[in-house]
């Protein structure tokens, strides 16, 4: 039981981390999800549903491969195991790295396109009008850098954890 719960704790915290960070960025540039990806919910241009739809659609998936490698970390082997509740703190730590991840790579990709120094492809160029191409780059670093925090962030959180759990030999 204490395996599922770990599982779906990390889907929970990656769900709303999703729709919270994309509740965000479909206000930087709509055009991210309306254009930037397939339709969904009937093809709306609402950001506050697409938020919630994109948010739920691409960390499902993130938290449970990342919930698997936790609770395999925290309860595998002979080792002493480690409970869920003593995996929250660490959990809400690796979702607050990646936001400040996210932050600082929008930033960044804010200033970069805005200097020139990034571009859309000739592809998206064409399909994003003009005065958009800044706030979608922005909004292309600040997904990226959240899947790259998230990533790296889970393997390290998963090495912590399992290392955590040493027995005194």
């Amino acid at each position: 039981m204490a395996w599922l719960a770990i599982i779906l704790m990390c889907v929970a915290a990656s769900v709303t981390y999703g729709i919270i960070h994309d509740q965000i960025t479909a206000r930087i540039c709509l055009e991210y999800f309306t254009i930037g990806h397939p339709p969904i919910l009937g093809g709306t241009d609402d950001p506050t549903l697409l938020a919630f739809g994109w948010g739920v659609i691409a960390t499902w998936w993130v938290g449970a491969i990342l919930g698997i490698l936790l609770a395999a970390s925290a309860r595998a082997g002979s080792r002493p195991p480690r409970s869920p509740r003593t995996l929250l703190r660490p959990l809400g730590i690796l979702m607050t790295a990646s936001a400040c991840f996210a932050a600082v790579a929008g930033i960044t990709g804010y200033i970069a396109a805005s200097n020139g120094w990034v571009w859309l492809l000739p592809h998206m160029a064409e399909r994003i009008p003009a005065d958009r191409h800044v706030p979608f780059l922005t909004d292309l670093w600040i997904h990226n850098a959240s899947y790259l925090a998230g990533f790296v962030g889970g393997i390290v959180l998963c090495v912590v954890v399992y290392r955590s759990r040493r027995t005194s030999e």
